[in-house]
C-alpha cells in the first residue's frame, strides 16, 4: 500500500513538472483573471452565413470555423490555466488574455478538430465541459496515439488520423499531414519527434476541404518543407502559428517562418494563431504580430486577422 501511494506521489510530481519543462509552459506566468489584458474584438457568429466560410480567433490555437455550415473547433482552451490536471483543476501557466468568446456564447460544434497532444492544445477541461454539455453530438479528430487522453468522454465518435489519412466527416474533407514538432504530454512517453514511429504520440496539421474551399490548420510546428504535399491545393486560409520562437526555435516557427511556408503553398490569406494568450516564450507579448505585420509584405500570402477576437469572411 506504502509502495502504491509512493507511486501515485512520484507519478504526480513528475507529471506537474512536465507540464512546466514542456517548451511553451517553461516560463510560468501568474497573472490573474482580473489582470487580463482586454480584447479589441468580440466574434457574433449568430451573424455568420451557413452560405460560405467565416474563421474567428479565439485564442492561442483555438479558432471557430463555420465551414458552410457545420462548426468546427479547433485545439480547443478555454480555461484560465492549462497544464497538468490534478483534482479538478489545472496545474500550470495563467492566460494573458481571455477567450474571445465565453464557452456558453461558443456554437456547438460539429467537429473538435485536435492537433496534439499538448496541454495548450488537448485541454482535457475545456474537452470535457463541451463532451457532458452535448453528449453522444461532437465528432473528434486527433492524431494517432493520442486518443487515449480523452477518449473516455462522452463523444458522438473519435476520429484517429496518422500523417496522409484521409477522412470525409460531416460532408467535410480532412487530410492529416506531417510537419516536424514533437508529440508527449509528459517527458517520459514515446513520441515520433524521438524517432518512436510506431509507438510514439504524433502531430498533425490538416487540410480541411469543401465545396472547392480549403483551410490549413497548422496545429504547431517549426519551420519545414513537409507541407510542399498540398502545394497545388488552393488553399484558402492557412491557421499558422507564430509564438514560441524564442529559445524554442526547435519546435516552433518564427513569424517570419510561418509566412514562408504559408508562401510556399500558395495560400491566399494568413491568419496567425499559438501567440498573445499564454507566455511560453521569452519574445515579448506583442512581438510575434508584430514582426508578422512588418514581413508581411515580402510575401503573397495575405494577413486575414491580426488580433485576437478578429473575424474573417472569406468571400465568394
Amino acid at each position: 500500500m506504502k509502495s502504491t501511494r509512493r507511486k501515485f506521489i512520484k507519478k504526480s510530481l513528475f507529471a506537474t513538472l512536465g507540464s512546466y519543462l514542456l517548451p511553451g509552459f517553461l516560463l510560468k506566468n501568474e497573472t490573474e483573471a482580473s489582470n487580463l489584458i482586454p480584447l479589441n474584438f468580440k466574434p457574433d457568429p449568430n451573424k455568420w452565413s451557413n452560405n460560405e466560410v467565416t474563421v474567428s480567433w479565439i485564442g492561442h490555437s483555438t479558432m471557430l470555423i463555420n465551414f458552410f455550415g457545420k462548426w468546427i473547433l479547433t485545439d480547443p482552451v478555454l480555461k484560465d490555466r492549462v497544464g497538468v490536471y490534478f483534482f479538478g483543476s489545472s496545474i500550470g501557466p495563467s492566460r494573458m488574455t481571455p477567450p474571445a468568446l465565453a464557452f456558453e456564447e461558443i456554437p456547438k460544434p460539429d467537429i473538435i478538430l485536435l492537433s496534439h497532444a499538448h496541454m495548450d492544445h488537448m485541454d482535457y477541461p475545456t474537452l470535457s465541459d463541451f463532451a457532458n454539455k452535448y453528449p453522444g453530438e461532437i465528432d473528434v479528430i486527433t492524431a494517432y496515439l493520442t486518443k487515449d487522453v480523452i477518449e473516455n468522454l462522452p463523444w458522438k465518435s473519435l476520429s484517429v488520423m496518422d500523417w496522409n489519412d484521409k477522412l470525409s466527416l460531416n460532408g467535410i474533407d480532412f487530410t492529416a499531414l506531417e510537419v516536424e514538432h514533437f508529440g508527449w504530454r509528459f517527458p517520459w512517453e514515446k513520441d515520433r519527434s524521438r524517432g518512436f514511429m510506431k509507438d510514439g504520440r504524433s502531430y498533425n496539421a490538416y487540410l480541411i476541404k469543401q465545396n472547392g474551399r480549403s483551410i490549413l490548420f497548422g496545429g504547431d510546428m517549426r519551420m519545414h518543407n513537409k507541407l510542399g504535399i498540398i502545394k497545388d491545393e488552393k488553399v484558402d486560409i492557412a491557421l499558422m502559428p507564430i509564438g514560441a520562437y524564442d529559445p524554442w526555435l526547435i519546435s516552433h516557427c518564427t513569424p517570419e517562418q510561418a509566412l514562408e511556408m504559408s508562401d510556399n503553398i500558395n495560400a491566399k490569406y494568413f491568419i496567425p494563431m499559438h501567440t498573445k494568450t499564454f507566455q511560453q516564450g521569452k519574445e515579448p507579448f506583442n512581438e510575434p504580430i508584430d514582426r508578422m505585420l512588418a514581413a508581411a509584405p515580402k510575401y503573397k500570402t495575405k494577413i486575414a486577422i491580426d488580433e485576437i477576437g478578429q473575424t474573417f469572411r472569406l468571400k465568394s
